[in-house]
């Protein structure tokens, strides 16, 4: 006899484990970004970029969208289209960033692509479960 109603009860799988972790980290860059002050100086760096003369506001909206689209996240909403607004976030990085650095973030080489591609297909399994056979 079950005690609690398997309607009601959702299990902790690995999927919320990773959709957790994934939060965590978006929320802790925006944090640490603002935390240490360096929002002026990634909006000077996306100045140099495609995104002058608006690098400082695009450099705000990125940090609070980590914010606002992790807690977001922590709490299972919108998954679909926070999952996507931190694809395109990591792959404009990869272009702009790592890609030039080759693949390995640290041993290898330094500042490459693979924390980016981990990230962003940790991204598509949260945002689309049951393609891969669970649902969260």
């Amino acid at each position: 006899m079950a005690i609690i109603p398997t309607t009601s009860f959702r299990p902790f799988t690995g999927l919320v484990l990773l959709r957790l972790v994934v939060a965590v980290i978006m929320i802790t860059h925006s944090l640490h970004r603002m935390n240490a002050g360096t929002v002026s100086n990634f909006g000077e760096f996306l100045n140099s970029s495609i995104f002058s003369p608006i690098g400082l506001y695009v450099a705000w909206g990125i940090t609070l969208f980590e914010l606002v689209g992790g807690t977001l996240l922590v709490l299972g909403l919108y998954r679909r289209i926070i999952c996507f607004g931190f694809m395109v976030q990591l792959f404009t990085g990869i272009v702009m960033v790592h890609l030039r650095n080759g693949w390995f973030v640290v041993g290898a080489g330094t500042n490459g692509v693979e924390y980016s591609v981990l990230l962003i297909a940790s991204l598509i399994a949260i945002a689309f479960p049951s393609s891969f056979g669970r649902s969260e």
